[in-house]
């Protein structure tokens, strides 16, 4: 039983912890593992919550022997199979402090500092993608959020225009936009019109074509552009999107949860043109620009209008509210209340390594790509599917099937090489690499392509 009040330091406890933060902070690389075992991890943890508690060390101990290792990491360049989170050390160091000083970003009144930072490194987000002096926004937990949290304000924005006058608001979307972009189409209950592309990629001409065919063309609100599809790592037109978008009077939203950290890379950034002037956009520091888990950047062109749909008003809320249009509520510009500090490690990040940092470490991973890119299509047995344009690679072997793809992931994972995954490219099975971590080397992409070369 322990008998020390949960609000009083354990400073043996505290030592073990930090300790430990410090030994795996210290990690050359860390390893890769290979998840959890259902039946060993309920035998583990069964009975460890009662109503008299345990030692604090013992209960530390089933963290780091039971529950900790039982993952595969993402934070190593070997984890190739998701877009994942690869936060530098600067960022986890201050989200130690974030958690230890209980800082958290709802309202100015309260956290004037987390939120002056926060609003630091959304402006240079903003400047980044050349969005105009008047644009903002918050972070969220992640593109999902985002994407709803924009449509949300997409859709009321779209019906204020149209005097209320539409059976049912729709918004332009591509078989490739992110899953989430349905989802928040069905929670808002709007309809999709689905914009035909032959090359997975949405071209302003075919949205164009697509709206007039489209008999209820009145009734669509807003597009959403790509600038980086998950599977593939393509770019819609923005600019041409943008230019019908203009001309239709739609909302546009550019999801670039995975792909905005290429607005920083020189050699990638002319494929972002067009992207200044989206109306709302989303951009996922906890994808490609090295910070911890849960951090997604939601920036508007004309916060005002955000900040109607989504300010919540309530006498026990009148308080944030008091001071006036000077005020700026993180909890104003999207579907949330309580948050925490989540933008912190990234503006920590900025600060400290600069923008020119976050270039180097993206323009590696592209570099990496074009590396991987070239050797497989100098590999006689594998076809590269497409040229990448960002930091996704896909690629097939001659003759293999999804069975295939799957025993060669299985084994690279159980032979800790990689963390590699198949995906579907027109209907067939594929191989997928996804580079975000700037310390990947062509060593380590050699050793992967040598264990699917057919020549080998």
């Amino acid at each position: 039983m322990n008998g020390t009040s949960m609000h009083t330091l354990d400073h043996k406890l505290a030592r073990l912890v930090f300790d430990e933060c410090l030994r795996q902070l210290s990690l050359d690389e860390v390893p890769l593992k290979t998840g959890g075992d259902r039946e060993r991890l309920a035998e583990k943890l069964a009975g460890l919550i009662t109503p008299a508690g345990n030692d604090p060390q013992a209960v530390l101990s089933v963290f780091l022997r039971d529950i900790a290792p039982a993952i595969i990491a993402c934070d190593t360049p070997r984890f190739m199979a998701f877009v994942s989170c690869v936060p530098s050390k600067t960022s986890i160091l201050i989200d130690v402090l974030i958690s230890c000083f209980a800082l958290h970003g709802i309202s100015w009144l309260e956290a004037a500092g987390p939120v002056a930072a926060e609003n630091q490194a959304l402006r240079a987000l903003a400047d980044a993608a050349g969005l105009p002096a008047s644009a903002g926004g918050c972070f969220v937990s992640g593109g999902t959020s985002g994407n709803l949290s924009a449509l949300l304000v997409a859709r009321d924005a779209g019906l204020s225009r149209r005097g209320g006058q539409c059976a049912r608001p729709r918004v332009a979307v591509t078989a490739d936009a992110h899953a989430s972009v349905g989802k928040a189409l069905h929670l808002l209950g709007m309809q999709p019109l689905l914009v035909p592309t032959p090359e997975h990629r949405m071209m302003g001409a075919g949205l164009r074509d697509a709206l007039a065919r489209d008999p209820h063309r009145d009734d669509v609100v807003a597009v959403v552009a790509t600038a980086g599809t998950t599977n593939a790592g393509l770019l819609d037109d923005l600019a041409g999107i943008a230019d019908v978008a203009q001309e239709a009077g739609l909302w546009m939203h550019v999801d670039a949860a995975y792909g905005g950290a290429g607005i920083f890379a020189p050699s990638v950034r002319e494929l972002f043109t067009g992207i200044e002037r989206a109306d709302s956009l989303v951009i996922d520091p906890h994808k490609w620009l090295f910070s911890p888990f849960d951090c997604a950047a939601l920036l508007y062109r004309e916060p005002r209008t955000a900040q109607r749909v989504h300010a919540q008003r309530a006498s026990y809320l009148d308080a944030i509210h008091d001071g006036g249009g000077d005020v700026w509520n993180p909890s104003d510009y999207a579907y949330h209340l309580t948050r925490r500090s989540r933008g912190l490690p990234l503006w920590f990040g900025l600060a400290i390594h600069g923008t020119d940092g976050y270039r180097d470490g993206i323009e590696n991973t592209l570099s990496m790509a074009r590396y991987a890119a070239d050797r497989i299509a100098a590999t006689e047995g594998l076809t590269l599917v497409c040229q990448p344009e960002l930091s996704v690679v896909l690629f097939r072997r001659d003759g293999w099937d999804w069975d295939d793809y799957e025993r060669w992931s299985a084994r690279l994972l159980e032979e800790q090489i990689a963390f590699v995954l198949p995906t579907s490219w027109q209907g067939e099975p594929v191989a997928r690499l996804c580079f975000v971590h700037p310390e990947t080397s062509k060593q380590l992409i050699d050793e992967v392509i040598a264990t699917i070369d057919p020549a080998l």
